[in-house]
């Protein structure tokens, strides 16, 4: 099984496409999905604690994710 990740602007470039298919079983924690995308080419890219969203909203590293949740990478944003 995978869970989808969806990638924006630089962990999109980092990986070279906007969606990682992650190889785990699910139920699994936001951890485990960031430790295997880490294992992959671009992975090094990521901070220690990069902001994740599932099903649009943020969370922690604890947090579960199931079958059909929607995952996201969200790298630091600059403004002003």
């Amino acid at each position: 099984m995978s869970i989808p990740v969806l990638l924006f602007a630089s962990y999109a470039d980092a990986f070279g496409t906007r969606r990682l298919d992650v190889p785990i079983e699910a139920p699994c924690a936001v951890d485990d999905i960031v430790r295997v995308i880490r294992t992959l080419p671009g992975g090094a890219r990521l901070p220690a604690e990069p902001l994740v969203a599932v099903n649009r909203t943020w969370v922690r590293g604890d947090t579960p994710v199931v079958a059909g949740d929607e995952v996201a990478l969200i790298p630091p944003v600059a403004g002003g």
